[in-house]
């Protein structure tokens, strides 16, 4: 019998009132906005309607309390950006979620180590 090998998997993500502020899917969601400079085409990538992401980048920012996004309509500029604060909180997410799966690496192998399967 081969030795089987335990990883462990954790998803991280952030709440206000028990509703999602932020986490992996708004992470790429606002990822491919700032790549894109539209919602439009981030959604389309992503593969969800443009109402969808709008409706998240809504809900995050009125959870957060917070403009997360500067949209320009018409002309050679139409499109949209983050703004400083979202790419604080992209930054920080990212930090925070590399962070935490250090530490539950760590903790996995100091419970798991000596377990053989």
């Amino acid at each position: 019998m081969a030795d089987k090998t335990l990883k462990p998997k954790c998803k991280i993500w952030i709440e206000s009132d028990n509703k999602v502020v932020f986490g992996a899917g708004r992470l790429s969601l606002f990822q491919e906005i700032n790549k894109c400079g539209s919602i439009n085409q981030a959604a389309a990538k992503l593969g969800m309607s443009y109402r969808a992401a709008w409706g998240k980048v809504t809900a995050t920012e009125k959870r957060l309390g917070i403009k997360l996004l500067n949209k320009h309509t018409g002309g050679y500029h139409s499109g949209s950006e983050l703004t400083p604060e979202a790419k604080k909180i992209l930054t920080a997410y990212l930090n925070f979620r590399e962070e935490s799966i250090e530490a539950v690496d760590r903790l996995f192998h100091k419970h798991f180590d000596d377990i053989k399967i």
